[in-house]
């Protein structure tokens, strides 16, 4: 699976840097599927350095790690959802992104104006999530009339999507995300931006950050990192902080040819895993042969390690775990 963040906040909040610090890290991988990437999409390998310890053991041709796409939305302004700066341009960039990433400047600075004129980060967060949530409303108020219709022809579906649209619709009336409808397929469905779960980058010092923002973000049930972008990388715990907020792990497949890192739930048994390298396996899957990272490393390569007795066959049932390494088995 291909893991995306959207990187939003208010103007002169320090996305820019941020983004810089990305597109420094750009990355090509030949057999990644893309063609073109807009000027706003910086693509990023997932810190890990089991990859290189695996490569190396393997003596691998190629070595391909997991990725991360960032987009960087254009500074987000109030009225967003109503078309005010790029407006509606800006909110469909972030439908289909994993998860939000939001800015919120914590430094001073009278050299870097604010757009509301004062440092406040809290008051930033509540603007941000505020156009979300207005945005969504819109979304919701067109499916609803719809789901209506479908359902007085006594469609079961129709009725439980109008059930679920109408609660979402309540939530969002009094001003809240609506992160706990998240896994209803119609709301999936519907890529909800107010829905997505949300990680908080802090720009500023520990000293910078006031306590009720802290309080806020944990109210809202949202991963924080604090960090001074003129001065750190941030780009290695972001990618930690996605993954654990995602309930995401990796699991590698290597050889001579090449070590390559795969991305996937966390929970996700062995043919889901074989899946995530062709569909065909999934569905021809007969068995895996594993073992996790450290246990290849130290037995010095496959098959010192079968001799050793160290690799395991799992079934369909078997549910793979972060640094597995796995050679699927297939039909």
């Amino acid at each position: 699976m291909k893991l995306s963040l959207g990187i939003v906040g208010l103007p002169n909040v320090g996305k820019s840097t941020l983004f810089k610090t990305i597109t420094k890290k750009e990355i090509n991988i030949a057999n990644y599927p893309f063609c073109t990437i807009d000027p706003n999409v910086g693509i990023v390998t997932v810190p890990d350095e089991r990859i290189d310890k695996l490569a190396e053991l393997s003596a691998s041709k190629k070595k391909i790690p997991a990725v991360v796409e960032f987009y960087d939305i254009a500074g987000l302004v109030r009225g967003a959802h109503k078309g005010e700066g790029l407006g509606n341009e800006f909110l469909s960039h972030i439908r289909e992104v994993n998860a939000i990433v939001q800015v919120l400047r914590c430094f001073k600075s009278s050299e870097i104006i604010h757009v509301d004129e004062s440092v406040d980060p809290l008051r930033d967060l509540e603007t941000i999530n505020m156009e979300l949530i207005l945005k969504d409303m819109v979304t919701i108020e067109k499916r609803l009339d719809k789901a209506r219709t479908e359902s007085r022809s006594g469609d079961k579906e129709a009725k439980k999507n109008v059930e679920v649209l109408e609660k979402v619709k309540a939530t969002l009336e009094r001003g809240e995300l609506i992160g706990e409808f998240r896994d209803e397929k119609i709301i999936q469905e519907l890529q909800l931006l107010s829905a997505k779960r949300q990680l908080m980058l802090l720009n500023g010092k520990k000293e910078d950050v006031p306590e009720e923002l802290i309080k806020r973000i944990e109210d809202l049930g949202a991963e924080y990192i604090i960090t001074d972008l003129s001065e750190t990388e941030a780009i290695p715990d972001l990618i930690k902080s996605a993954y654990k907020i995602l309930g995401l792990i990796s699991f590698f497949t290597t050889g001579e040819e090449e070590t390559r890192a795969w991305t996937i739930k966390k929970g996700a048994k062995a043919p889901e895993a074989a899946g995530a390298i062709h569909t065909d396996f999934e569905k021809k899957f007969i068995r895996a042969e594993t073992i996790g990272t450290g246990k290849l490393i130290e037995a010095g390569g496959w098959s010192q390690a079968k001799a050793k007795g160290w690799l395991r066959v799992e079934g369909k049932d078997y549910i793979v775990e972060d640094g597995d390494v796995l050679v699927i088995r297939h039909g």
